[in-house]
């Protein structure tokens, strides 16, 4: 059985990467993540990433290049990230997230992030426009 994709964006803006805090489900909320959501049937990664970021923080992105690597969420989900630069829209939390934050270069370690988001947000980290290693 092949697991179900979940695509996550390091949404960048103005030097600064978009962490998310969850409110849903109880075991996660409090926890921070890079938002987004399932891969519904007949959509490409970026194309579910678009849609969910829409949905969930009401702002349009363009994905710009696929995070090598994934990782286990559940048992039957994998995690796929995504950079992306933000177009327009002011992020708010619509859905499953109670607080936003815009982190510079040096700030990712003063949220608490889902263990699975760990590898994926170092590397994000590592490719932010005006991050240290740029």
């Amino acid at each position: 059985m092949t697991d179900r994709v979940v695509v996550a964006g390091a949404v960048y803006d103005r030097g600064r990467l978009l962490a998310a805090r969850r409110s849903a489900p109880p075991e996660l909320a409090g926890r921070w993540e890079l938002p987004g959501g399932k891969v519904e049937p007949g959509e490409s990664g970026e194309q579910a990433l678009v849609r969910e970021l829409r949905e969930e923080l009401g702002i349009e992105t363009e994905p710009l290049e696929r995070i090598p690597g994934e990782w286990p969420l559940k048992p039957g989900y994998v995690l796929h990230v995504w950079t992306a630069r933000l177009l327009s829209g002011v992020p708010a939390p619509l859905q499953d997230h109670d607080e936003l934050r815009w982190l510079r270069p040096g700030e990712t370690g003063t949220v608490d992030w889902l263990d699975q988001d760990l590898p994926a947000v170092a590397e994000a980290v590592r490719r932010q426009p005006g991050g240290a290693h740029r």
